[in-house]
C-alpha cells in the first residue's frame, strides 16, 4: 500500500451551508476518515491522503464514496490538473524556474521539450502536464509513477468533464473519421 495525496473538487456543497459539522460528519462516515474539507474562494474540495495499492483504487473509492453522500454532491474534478505553467512544472518536480526555462528552451537537456497546448497569444504559457512528465520521464527526471498518475488525472478529469454528456463521445469519434479521411 502507498500513500496517495490528491484534491476532489467538488459541487453541490455550500460554505454558507448551516450544518457543516454534519456534512463533515457524513464525508466521515462515508468512509473518507482520510480527507480534509476545504474551501478556496467558495469552491468546496477534499484533500485526500489515500493508502491504496494503486492510484487509480484511491481516486475510484473517494469519488465513489463521496458521491453516496446524497444526490447532490458531485465530485467534479481531481488536482493536480493538467495545465501547467513552467512555474508549476518547477514546483512540481522542485527545480528552480530557471532550470525548467532552459529546458524549454533546449539550452539544458536533450532539447524536444514539449510544446505548450495554450497561451500562444497570452502573457502564459500552457503546457500539458500529461506530455511534460513523458518528456521528463525520457529524460530520466522522474519515475514512470508519476507519468501513470499524471495520465490517470487526465483522464478521470475528462471523464468527468464529460460524463453527463453521453454524446460527446459520438461526436468525437465522428471528428476523428472525418481528420482520418481528410
Amino acid at each position: 500500500m502507498m500513500a496517495y495525496n490528491f484534491t476532489l473538487v467538488l459541487s453541490g456543497i455550500s460554505q454558507r451551508s448551516e450544518d457543516l459539522d454534519a456534512l463533515e460528519d457524513a464525508i466521515f462516515e462515508a468512509g473518507c476518515d482520510d480527507a480534509t474539507l476545504c474551501f478556496h474562494n467558495l469552491i468546496p474540495y477534499l484533500e485526500f491522503d489515500r493508502e491504496a495499492t494503486s492510484f487509480r483504487e484511491a481516486v475510484i473509492s473517494a469519488i465513489h464514496q463521496i458521491e453516496t453522500i446524497n444526490d447532490v454532491i458531485r465530485v467534479e474534478r481531481i488536482e493536480p490538473d493538467d495545465l501547467v505553467t513552467a512555474s508549476e512544472i518547477a514546483r512540481r518536480i522542485n527545480k528552480s524556474r530557471e532550470y525548467i526555462r532552459l529546458l524549454i528552451q533546449g539550452e539544458r537537456g536533450k532539447g524536444e521539450f514539449p510544446l505548450p497546448i495554450s497561451g500562444m497569444s497570452n502573457k502564459s504559457l500552457l503546457w500539458s502536464w500529461v506530455k511534460v512528465t513523458q518528456w521528463l520521464k525520457q529524460n530520466q527526471l522522474i519515475d514512470d509513477e508519476s507519468v501513470k498518475i499524471a495520465q490517470d488525472i487526465a483522464d478521470f478529469n475528462h471523464l468527468l468533464f464529460y460524463r453527463k454528456d453521453e454524446s460527446v463521445f459520438s461526436r468525437i469519434n465522428t471528428l476523428n473519421k472525418l481528420l482520418s479521411a481528410a
